[in-house]
């Protein structure tokens, strides 16, 4: 029986090339789909991709793809084999960081996008000497551009808490944090795998918020533990 399909959810204001490293990895073996994160909210990202997605899949999402692959199980949990969560928050928005965005996305519209990514991913989300990363990162984030920064900075706005969600899981999860990340810190996902009945955490030494660009193969190698552990039965 060939491998489930393996779909790539990418964070805020990425796309395909934070996966790179696992993309070329695991496209050798299995189907390997990134996904457009479309929509107003969380919800409606998570109806699009379930429109597009195969009828069964393994499903990685990192930060905003992670809130997204939250959703997905928590609509159609028949079909989502397994979920790995990258550098992720299942909590709702403070106001205080809802008004932030705000006042971002009129920083962005007036032409200083690169600006307010770095207020986003502010530069000790980063390990040292980490310059290449963040110039993909900016690169990314203009190449997607000032609308789409509205749109997915507004649907973080609205995101649900998804915690119920995740105790209820009945699959296989992974949950991946990197060392320096502040914005969705190692902790909370040591919370995460405790709070879901079969999940296991890694932490990837030597990365922060972008883990999967920052260190591909410490990434990579969990991703592949992930996919290797018998499936459970239900």
């Amino acid at each position: 029986m060939s491998p489930d399909p393996l779909v790539f959810l990418p964070g805020f204001m990425c796309d395909a090339r934070l996966f790179w490293h696992q993309m070329l990895e695991f496209s050798a073996e299995r189907s390997v789909i990134v996904a457009r994160l479309r929509g107003a909210t969380i919800e409606e990202m998570a109806a699009q991709v379930l429109t597009e997605a195969p009828p069964r899949f393994a499903l990685v999402g990192h930060w905003l793809g992670g809130l997204v692959a939250m959703d997905i199980l928590r609509r159609a949990p028949e079909r989502v084999a397994q979920i790995a969560l990258i550098d992720v928050s299942p909590s709702s928005e403070t106001p205080q960081m809802a008004g932030l965005r705000e006042q971002r996305i009129a920083r962005a519209r007036a032409g200083r996008l690169d600006e307010v990514m770095l207020d986003e991913i502010p530069p000790e989300n980063f390990p040292p000497d980490s310059t290449e990363a963040q110039a993909m990162m900016l690169q990314m984030a203009q190449d997607l551009g000032v609308d789409t920064f509205a749109m997915q900075s507004r649907a973080l706005m609205r995101r649900p808490d998804q915690q119920r969600a995740l105790r209820s899981t009945k699959v296989r999860a992974m949950l991946i944090a990197g060392e320096f990340d502040k914005i969705c810190p190692p902790r909370r996902h040591e919370f995460l795998a405790e709070l879901m009945p079969h999940a296991d955490f890694r932490l990837i030494l030597s990365a922060g918020h972008l883990s999967p660009l920052e260190q591909p193969e410490k990434v990579t190698m969990a991703l592949r533990d992930w996919l290797a552990a018998p499936f459970l039965l239900k």
